[in-house]
């Protein structure tokens, strides 16, 4: 399963003057909450130990994980049962009506759009803290398979 694709930002309705990288961002951000939260899969882990090392230690970033290792793709195959369940829930939402981007959207308000979030850790912890209270909200209701 394919949560999301940079390029389908990119190569869609993207500013002009960004670089494709910033089609990115957003989903990176989330993939570093994951990951952060140790819930890469086993797979992840053994292709790419280095790199999920590197965005705990704040090396790299979500994003860039996504780009230079993911070929820009976030998949179910890159995290564990728990991890999947709640990009499920959060990220893709039932319908595809994603309680992430409502949130993302709220968080990063001052910016023009979403492609305009700067791929960095201070945007991480502007977003961190939501996804903490989604997550912990999620398993509070038994691990619905959408949130609400």
């Amino acid at each position: 399963m394919k949560y999301d694709d940079a390029s389908w930002h990119y190569e869609g309705d993207f500013p002009e003057e960004l670089p494709p990288e910033a089609g990115a961002t957003h989903i990176g951000l989330f993939l570093a909450w994951l990951l952060i939260h140790d819930h890469a899969s086993e797979e992840l882990l053994e292709d790419a130990s280095d790199q999920v090392q590197a965005i705990k230690a704040r090396q790299i970033t979500g994003a860039q994980l996504l780009m230079n290792t993911l070929d820009g793709k976030f998949l179910a195959q890159d995290l564990d049962d728990t991890g999947n369940a709640f990009a499920l829930a959060y990220y893709q939402g039932q319908d595809d009506d994603s309680r992430y981007f409502d949130d993302y959207l709220l968080v990063f308000d001052d910016q023009e759009t979403i492609y305009h979030v700067e791929d960095s850790w201070e945007s991480y912890e502007r977003l961190a803290s939501v996804i903490d209270e989604r997550f912990a909200a999620w398993n509070a209701q038994g691990r619905p398979q959408y949130l609400p």
